[in-house]
């Protein structure tokens, strides 16, 4: 849609809405073609959107990892195949320097959240009217294609890596001594609602502080693109000092997504390091 026709609030409303199929209140199920059907449909509402550009960096990253692994050469490897492999190391370093066990799952799990993420995270630097204005032509009216910045895409990631702590700590240390931690711990029987308390607060933190911490800088981080790309429509030389900003603001950006992507990796390995250390009192 052209910033000419809408209010910066309704462009900006509009960039920040998601493609949502949902049921309405009368029962049916249809994708939603204004935002106040958005705002009718409930909780099973889908962000198609999210699902589209998630899979869709997802299998980028599958390509081109086994497209390198297929093309391996020790005579001469190919850019692909330095750039999979510096990557690699990167994470096999990362994952020997803060996982103390063993677990022939945490390395990959390591690489897929590391590099799904970037990818993801990646998609902000798009202009942000080029793919809607795509989509508009063959009449999407809304597309998000950040997934980061929809929190039902990080709380997804962060609940897994949630549950696969949960099952660990419970597979390593027993039910008994996973529920001794959550009771007994920090001070000892006689304050038993006081350590629930404590440490239930510190187990539900770290699912949330995963999800809204990747979800709170990449929302931002769009929200900044969108008000720069508003200044294009309010003259030459607003457009002109936009378009510097821009520049200045996607390069720092880089940072922001590789750091997000790394933040949210390591978090996952020392979490799942916590889930194998034994409280020995």
């Amino acid at each position: 849609m052209s910033a000419e026709t809408l209010t910066s609030a309704d462009y900006i409303r509009h960039h920040l809405t998601n493609l949502t199929y949902g049921q309405f209140p009368d029962g049916h199920w249809a994708v939603a073609q204004n935002l106040e059907e958005v705002d009718q449909m409930g909780f099973m509402a889908i962000h198609l959107d999210t699902m589209f550009f998630s899979l869709l960096t997802g299998g980028l990253f599958l390509w081109l990892f086994r497209k390198a692994a297929l093309s391996a050469s020790q005579d001469a490897p190919t850019g692909v195949q330095n750039f999979v492999e510096m990557i690699v190391e990167f994470i096999n370093t990362s994952v020997r320097g803060s996982f103390t066990a063993k677990n022939d799952l945490v390395a990959p799990l390591s690489m897929t959240i590391f590099v799904w993420i970037f990818l993801m995270n990646l998609m902000d630097l798009v202009p942000v009217d080029f793919v809607p204005h795509l989509a508009g032509m063959l009449g999407v009216h809304y597309l998000k294609i950040v997934p980061t910045t929809d929190p039902n895409a990080t709380f997804g990631m962060a609940l897994s890596v949630f549950f696969l702590t949960i099952f660990y700590s419970i597979k390593i240390k027993g039910a008994k001594g996973f529920a001794g931690e959550l009771t007994l711990h920090p001070f000892g029987k006689w304050a038993m609602p006081i350590n629930i308390f404590l440490e239930g607060v510190t187990l539900i933190a770290k699912p949330i502080s995963l999800a809204l911490r990747l979800f709170g800088n990449m929302y931002a981080g769009e929200m900044i693109f969108i008000l720069i790309a508003i200044m294009y429509s309010a003259g030459m030389t607003l457009g002109l000092f936009g378009g510097v900003l821009q520049l200045g603001w996607a390069i720092f950006h880089i940072l922001i997504i590789t750091l997000q992507a790394f933040i949210f990796m390591t978090l996952t390995i020392v979490y799942m390091d916590m889930a194998y250390q034994v409280e020995e009192h």
